[in-house]
């Protein structure tokens, strides 16, 4: 299964570690690729990990840009969801 995490807000000393480290902690839900996305900004991190089943292609990449590049989306795939 696909993981993600995420820091809202301030006070890490170094945010690129901590996501770093977040991420590694998470990456045995998703050993088929991984992504990063920050915005320094508004203090928002996020890293994914992804498990690929359906689409195998790099299409899945994530956290994925919109049409415009000005927003990011982490989403995954609800294999089954019915059972």
């Amino acid at each position: 299964m696909c993981g993600l995490v995420g820091f809202f807000g301030g006070g890490l000393d170094d945010p690129r570690e901590a996501l770093a480290r977040a991420a590694q902690a998470i990456a045995h839900r998703g050993p088929d690729d991984f992504g990063y996305w920050r915005d320094d900004g508004a203090g928002l991190s996020l890293a994914h990990r992804r498990l690929a089943i359906l689409d195998l292609s790099a299409a899945g990449h994530q956290p994925m840009a919109s049409a415009g590049g000005d927003s990011r989306a982490a989403v995954a795939e609800l294999v089954d969801a019915q059972r």
